[in-house]
């Protein structure tokens, strides 16, 4: 890739205005460094009745990572973890060869109106961790290292950067940013990682003189850095990290480099053979197709 790549989201609405906006992955381009998914949501505001959970459901050969703005999110999983996620704290979760995890309104704030507003992003697990144990962490907001460089705060959430490393442990080479970029700023974002991308959350910004709106995510040429600016004030994330060690099948909630896995995960969630959220009886159904036929439908995956 030798040029700026823009993507627009795919909007989309869970229910009682709950507004999601995919970024990744899309039709241009299937991941950002080890980063398959990208889901901006929000913001929404949450009422007493509100009905935003998210009931459990599995995942196998990937790392969710969460990261709020406003808000709060309970989250439980089958491993026995239970975790409130509030603003500014990293929680990554390694499903490996399988994880059960529920997302709930947290008790105290069931009859409190607030705003959730938030990132969630799938790291597909290098190939030689697909099926290592799943498991959990929490960094909370005080653990995120963060400094002024060239006068715009940065927060390093994933990686190494401007001398500062993030506690994440991750699989693979990782980086993501949190920028606070004020109104008039030149920001130069060195090239951090082989592969990045840039998502301005809350406003326009350019990136080397190419407008760049909100929720437009641009992915900039392999190995490269760019010079940021933008009139007002603006937030903007930087994901990126290696190349995958080779293309990924996505189907459903499951990733993996074999097809044949993403039908066993498949008929193992069927039979709930996967594992269970202490205390829940609900949960999200496998859906029929592809699940139904042979093989995974593969314009669901990456060519």
């Amino acid at each position: 890739m030798d040029s700026l790549l823009l993507l627009h989201p795919a909007d989309k609405d869970l229910g009682g205005g709950f507004k999601v906006r995919r970024l990744l992955p899309a039709a241009k381009r299937r991941s950002v460094g080890p980063f398959v998914f990208f889901d901006h949501f929000g913001p929404a505001t949450e009422q007493p009745g509100a009905q935003h959970d998210v009931r459990p459901h599995p995942h196998i050969g990937l790392a969710t990572v969460t990261y709020l703005f406003e808000g709060a999110m309970m989250h439980r999983d089958s491993l026995g973890s239970v975790q409130e996620i509030l603003p500014g704290a990293i929680n990554w979760m390694t499903a490996g060869r399988g994880i059960v995890h529920s997302e709930r309104k947290p008790e105290r704030l069931l009859e409190s109106t607030y705003t959730n507003h938030g990132l969630q992003l799938w790291a597909a697990l290098p190939q030689a961790f697909e099926e290592t144990d799943p498991s959990f962490e929490h960094t909370p907001a005080g653990a995120i290292p963060e400094a002024v460089v060239q006068g715009v705060p940065v927060r390093v959430l994933i990686g190494e950067a401007f001398d500062l490393r993030s506690p994440v442990k991750t699989f693979a080479p990782t980086l993501y940013l949190d920028i606070a970029l004020p109104a008039g700023k030149r920001f130069e974002l060195p090239a951090l990682a082989a592969e990045m991308a840039i998502y301005p959350v809350d406003g326009d910004v350019s990136v080397d003189g190419t407008p760049l709106s909100a929720y437009t995510m641009a992915a900039l040429p392999d190995g490269t850095g760019a010079v940021l600016q933008a009139e007002a004030p603006v937030r903007l994330m930087v994901v990126g990290g290696e190349a995958l060690d080779g293309p990924r099948y996505i189907t459903w909630n499951f990733v993996s480099s074999r097809r044949e896995r993403i039908l066993e995960a498949g008929a193992d969630w069927a039979a709930q053979r996967m594992g269970h959220v202490a205390g829940e009886t609900e949960f999200i159904p496998l859906p029929g197709h592809p699940f139904g036929v042979q093989e995974p439908d593969v314009k669901t995956t990456p060519v």
